[in-house]
């Protein structure tokens, strides 16, 4: 896959009875993500409402460290191939992310996998593309096997895209 080439991804857990905070198309006080793979990344874009604030104008941390640690879930299944659990979440709030703007980008990469633990980066953009907001992530990684079995990890892998002609 090129840098430059995406590859929306299509949430397979969105179902009747999905009410994700930060995923689920159906939750109408959440963030509604929709998530893309482009090299080695995985990103969102969202658009951010007076309604997640701290301060006036500014995004509640809490709401940031939602959108990292949501990039990151969705980096483990596309780039491991699996489902986990947070583990850890080192959040740095570098600058302000304004609730004013029209576009916040969120993007987490695998730096690495020790035998089930994913060691991620992902980082927060406010839209003149200067980076607000950093994470340092380590998920848990349950088996494949287990993860599907449970229903928290489709059967197949691509499930999650699209095929081409649809």
């Amino acid at each position: 896959m090129e840098q430059s080439d995406k590859r929306y991804i299509i949430n397979v857990f969105a179902k009747e009875d999905y009410h994700c905070f930060a995923c689920s198309p159906s939750n109408p006080i959440g963030l509604r993500l929709r998530f893309y793979e482009e090299g080695a990344y995985v990103k969102t874009e969202w658009n951010p409402e007076k309604e997640y604030e701290g301060y006036p104008g500014a995004i509640h941390g809490g709401i940031q460290a939602t959108l990292l640690d949501e990039v990151g879930a969705w980096t483990l299944y596309i780039k491991a191939r699996t489902s986990g659990v947070t583990s850890r979440l080192n959040v740095k709030y570098k600058k302000t992310l304004s609730s004013k703007q029209t576009l916040v980008k969120a993007e987490a990469k695998i730096i690495e996998i020790k035998r089930n633990l994913c060691f991620m980066e992902a980082c927060l953009l406010n839209e003149e593309g200067e980076v607000c907001t950093e994470a340092e992530m380590v998920y848990f990684m349950f088996s494949h096997d287990e993860a599907v079995a449970k229903g928290w990890y489709p059967a197949r892998y691509e499930d999650f895209f699209e095929e081409i002609g649809k």
